[in-house]
């Protein structure tokens, strides 16, 4: 089984950035990718973006590409999500998950962490 652990998020004014971190532990042998969601209050979770660990090929959805930015660290067996140009709107709970390989599915969630942009 797959562990991740977050940290990185807070309080943030509208313009500024932050950098959130996923620490993976256990049986990530078993891990194709990362990917990060977020779930603003009252809202579906929504795709922000993916990594794969191998090549570090990464894929955005549309609301944060150009602003957000996942990189991975494979000898620390950690991903970020660089976030630049915050606003109001990217206020939310922000998540990890875990790909598995085989089921090419995210499986593993981590515990989610609050980023509140204020105006």
């Amino acid at each position: 089984q797959v562990q991740l652990v977050e940290s990185g998020g807070g309080l943030v004014q509208a313009g500024g950035s932050l950098r959130l971190s996923c620490a993976a532990s256990g049986r990530t042998d078993s891990s194709y990718a990362m990917g990060w969601f977020r779930q603003a209050s009252g809202k579906e979770r929504e795709f922000i973006g993916s990594i794969s660990w191998s090549y570090g090929n990464t894929y955005y959805g549309t609301s944060t590409k150009g602003r957000f930015t996942i990189s991975r660290d494979n000898a620390k067996n950690t991903v970020y999500l660089q976030m630049n140009s915050l606003k109001p709107e990217d206020t939310a709970v922000y998540y990890c998950a875990h790909m598995n390989g085989a089921t090419m599915e995210y499986d593993v969630w981590g515990q989610g962490t609050q980023v509140t942009v204020s105006s």
